[in-house]
């Protein structure tokens, strides 16, 4: 199966249920006030956020009069390009670092130990020698979970005792990576402290001792978020974004949910690009996310 296939195949709860839906209703409708408010209704039950969709239609309105748009397939061109630029990343990835390290964050049950198999898989597959941390020392066998991921993927790991330091653990394979020759250091964090405070400044701590490790690492910190959660996975996001500097969205299990209009609203409300898509649950099942692609899957006609 090709990558826009699996891609459609994964959005077909979402596609069958709301967004097969919107794109009749534009398609087949007039332009008129009646399919504006219709749309509107449409995209909060797709959990777009009520405050998204108002700017949705408000865009498309302004497109339509713009461009002089008369028919529904003219409009729903729109409406995908409007979506699709919301989507963009305002920059790529910084991969450059030598190595480059991936902090991993987010809640526990999101998917987060799969997610970083499924990375380091994909980056692998690209012919880059990568090296997980095995960050996550404070629940019970989070590093005997990462390490039967990491034979899957064929990936070496770095790790320490339960209850160390995380820090120590992350440092330790920055300076390892950096001595061996590896590109990439994938690295686990834990999902959940018995507090806020101290999850925060467990984060920021990591972020800080890459650059002592190796002056020449670059730093990415992706937040992995369950498609299925939708508009509470944004609300609980705020502390990590804050705590580890994120700069991007690992959205996880998209092809277990019929809402998936989640995704459009995330970098509006959190200021970060979706990276990667996870779209099942087999180790090739992690897709860098592309817009243009997500939104074309998004309103397919089968």
């Amino acid at each position: 199966m090709g990558f826009f296939d699996k891609l459609g195949e994964s959005l077909r709860k979402t596609r069958d249920s709301i967004f097969g839906s919107i794109a009749d209703l534009i398609n087949a409708g007039e332009i008129n006030d009646e399919m504006y408010e219709d749309l509107e209704e449409q995209l909060i039950f797709a959990d777009t956020g009520a405050d998204v969709a108002a700017e949705l239609v408000a865009d498309l309105r302004s497109a339509v009069r713009r461009e002089h748009l008369r028919t529904g397939d003219q409009a729903m061109e729109a409406l995908k390009s409007i979506i699709v630029e919301r989507l963009k990343p305002d920059n790529e990835m910084d991969l450059s670092g030598k190595p480059a390290v991936i902090l991993v964050i987010g809640v526990n049950g999101v998917g987060k130990t799969t997610s970083i198999a499924k990375l380091a898989h994909l980056y692998k597959e690209q012919g880059k020698r990568v090296l997980l941390a095995a960050g996550d020392t404070f629940r019970a066998a989070a590093a005997e979970q990462l390490c039967v991921w990491a034979d899957r993927a064929g990936v070496p790991v770095v790790k320490h005792e339960e209850g160390s330091d995380p820090a120590a653990v992350v440092f330790d394979a920055v300076q390892s990576a950096a001595a061996r020759g590896y590109d990439i250091v994938i690295c686990d964090t834990a999902g959940r402290l018995h507090n806020k405070k101290n999850l925060m400044s467990e984060l920021s701590k990591i972020s800080r001792v890459v650059h002592k490790a190796c002056e020449s690492a670059s730093v990415e910190a992706l937040l992995v978020l369950d498609a299925i959660t939708g508009q509470n996975a944004i609300s609980q996001a705020a502390s990590f974004i804050d705590a580890a500097s994120a700069t991007g969205i690992i959205l996880t299990k998209l092809d277990g949910t019929a809402k998936g209009g989640s995704v459009i609203s995330i970098k509006e409300k959190l200021g970060l690009p979706v990276r990667f898509v996870g779209v099942g649950e087999g180790i090739d099942d992690l897709m860098p996310f592309d817009a243009k692609s997500f939104v074309d899957a998004l309103f397919l006609h089968d």
